[in-house]
């Protein structure tokens, strides 16, 4: 039986209850105590938000009454605001280091599509209505169309099927094993070469991905001792990014050292993921192109939380790697905030906790954003970086209702969006705390 079919078939046992049919096809009437509508600009006070047919039909000060067989949700001691954007996830696990190694061999590519549901739901349930997913075995593929189909609840999914790298590089699942257990572990994923990195972009766009995600520069939980610097030459990004862009896939680039940053940017990558290292060559390299740079501060609180649990949780030559991690975080963005870099919000949940997101916003304010840039990064910026303004990231008519509420300002203390009490997607409501 297929992965698809089974994750269907988990659906149907673990899908909600659906709302009344009325609540569901007829007008829905939201009074907010504040709106922030439109992010990066001035917020309301009290507002109308008019939702039918799981869009927004209107926005309007003041507290409009409600028309007849209309349903009233009453937000009025709340502030509300667009579903927000994780625009780096890995929704397939929750653990990494030896439990995440150990795991993937003990536990069913079954069990894994029940986890991305999982943690799909945490995310959800956390405001975030959208995620794009950077990279799995390919549960999150089949998880992205059940909940498109609205088989299960979760965030709308972008989806990069799995990332590509070099023999090897970052995303080779063969490093730190025994070489006879080589042949057995998927590696499709892996190209040498322009010609054979042309095809490997074409083979995970037959499968269905939304943006293709690759690798140029080492990484932190790779189990292997060689470092973070570049790992991919210039014709074997370049031939990534030119395949991509020629299929209309955006390209996002893990990468740490600034030589990687680099060749991704001059390729013509839509983002550059984590970016530790990044130098003045790099800044430039961003201004020129317009490619956003997805910070992923959080990545060091689920590396913390590990550690704490178990000092062993990650073997020595990762350890060392996340040592350094810690101690460097925030650098990058502390350079490219003045430099007017373009900001997109990512937590690489997965290496950090899903459903713990929003801790996301706290680093980014501590190394140099405000709450109000952050926001913006978490909505309109990240809807930009996906390709989907016209459908999210501001409260318009037409756009899709993804709407949450918190008690209490995001613009004065960041640290409330921890705490969503609300949240709708497409004009369905998935989370209220007054209903609870």
């Amino acid at each position: 039986m297929r992965l698809s079919t089974l994750l269907v078939s988990a659906a149907l046992f673990a899908a909600p209850l659906a709302a009344p049919a009325q609540a569901q096809e007829g007008m829905t009437v939201i009074h907010a105590g504040a709106l922030l509508d439109r992010p990066g600009k001035a917020p309301r006070g009290n507002a109308t938000i008019v939702v039918k047919d799981g869009r927004i039909v209107s926005v309007a000060d003041g507290f409009a009454a409600v028309p007849a067989g209309a349903t009233l949700i009453d937000l009025k001691d709340r502030f509300v605001l667009p579903g927000l954007i994780d625009s780096h996830v890995h929704l397939s696990s929750d653990r990494a280091g030896q439990e995440g190694l150990l795991a993937s061999f003990t536990d069913s590519p079954q069990l894994a599509a029940y986890e991305a549901l999982w943690n799909a739901r945490k995310t959800l349930n956390a405001g975030f209505t959208t995620v794009r997913n950077l990279g799995d075995e390919g549960a999150t593929l089949a998880l992205r169309d059940a909940i498109a189909r609205g088989w299960v609840e979760g965030p709308r999914i972008i989806d990069a099927a799995s990332s590509i790298s070099t023999t090897s590089g970052h995303m080779d699942g063969r490093l730190g094993l025994r070489e006879e257990l080589h042949d057995d572990i998927p590696h499709e994923n892996l190209c040498d070469g322009p010609d054979e990195c042309r095809k490997a972009v074409r083979r995970q766009i037959g499968r269905g991905a939304d943006v293709i995600k690759i690798a140029t520069t080492g990484g932190v939980n790779s189990r292997i001792g060689a470092g973070l610097g570049q790992q991919m030459f210039d014709d074997e990004a370049k031939a990534i990014v030119e395949t991509a862009h020629l299929y209309g896939k955006k390209v996002a680039v893990h990468a740490h050292g600034a030589d990687g940053i680099a060749v991704a940017l001059r390729a013509g990558a839509d983002s550059i993921e984590h970016g530790t290292l990044m130098n003045d060559e790099d800044i430039a390299l961003f201004k020129k192109t317009g490619a956003y740079y997805v910070p992923t501060l959080s990545t060091v609180n689920g590396y913390l939380e590990r550690i704490a649990a178990d000092p062993n949780a990650y073997p020595p030559e990762v350890r060392k790697k996340i040592d350094w991690r810690i101690s460097i975080t925030g650098k990058s963005l502390q350079k490219a905030v003045p430099a007017g870099v373009k900001i997109a919000f990512g937590t690489d949940a997965g290496v950090s906790k899903h459903g713990r997101n929003a801790d996301e916003f706290e680093l980014m304010v501590k190394h140099g954003m405000t709450p109000a840039t952050a926001i913006a990064a978490a909505t309109v910026n990240a809807a930009d970086l996906l390709g989907l303004s016209a459908e999210i990231g501001t409260l318009e008519p037409g756009k899709a209702a993804d709407i949450i509420a918190v008690a209490g300002d995001p613009l004065a203390d960041v640290m409330v969006l921890k705490k969503v009490g609300f949240v709708m997607k497409g004009g369905k409501i998935a989370k209220d705390v007054n209903l609870q």
